[in-house]
């Protein structure tokens, strides 16, 4: 597993300028937000506004702090997301505006190139166990130490498996939060 340490994480501004992000991976490495195949990123949402639009992407969005956003979409269908939803996929050129609930949010966002990757997305709570055939697995720890297949994952941190097969997870501390993203060639 390659570890990604939180510290060693790139900021850089949101496509739209409103705001920030702080990108975990990104491939091909390096690549742009007009080139990349696939990315994960993170970003502090203060304000209510536009989404950037990323023509031929798929997204998921997950709420990690805060009480959450509301997506208007263009076409009149809204959807509403707290921490205790699951991550929310939806096409990233689609027009789309976020409200937020109550306040500043954080959240986690997945991207993809429709037609060449594909990504899922699944908030986990506690120990148990995956299973990755082909592609990769990314693993951002949120909160608790993990232990990935034995070995350390701190919150904060995440870690890269390519073609894992099963993966063995166990946490230790109260809280527990990891996301599992799964992305695959198409």
């Amino acid at each position: 597993m390659r570890i990604i340490r939180a510290a060693d994480c790139r900021t850089m501004p949101w496509k739209n300028g409103g705001g920030t992000t702080t990108e975990i991976a990104v491939s091909p490495e390096g690549a742009s937000l007009a080139d990349f195949d696939w990315r994960i990123s993170m970003a502090h949402v203060g304000a209510d506004g536009p989404f950037s639009s990323f023509p031929g992407i798929d997204r998921t969005l997950s709420v990690l702090t805060g009480s959450g956003i509301t997506l208007a979409f263009g076409d009149g269908e809204r959807i509403k997301l707290d921490r205790a939803s699951a991550p929310c996929p939806f096409a990233a050129d689609r027009a789309v505006e976020g409200l937020l609930v109550d306040g500043p949010i954080d959240d986690l966002n997945v991207m993809s190139r429709r037609g060449r990757w594909r990504h899922r997305v699944k908030r986990l709570s506690g120990a148990g166990s995956l299973s990755a055939a082909e592609g990769l697995l990314v693993l951002v720890a949120r909160r608790g130490d993990w232990l990935v297949n034995g070995t350390a994952l701190p919150a904060g941190d995440s870690g890269v498996l390519d073609a894992p097969g099963r993966v063995e997870l166990a946490v230790s501390g109260g809280q527990a939060e990891l996301f599992a993203i799964w992305l695959t060639s198409i």
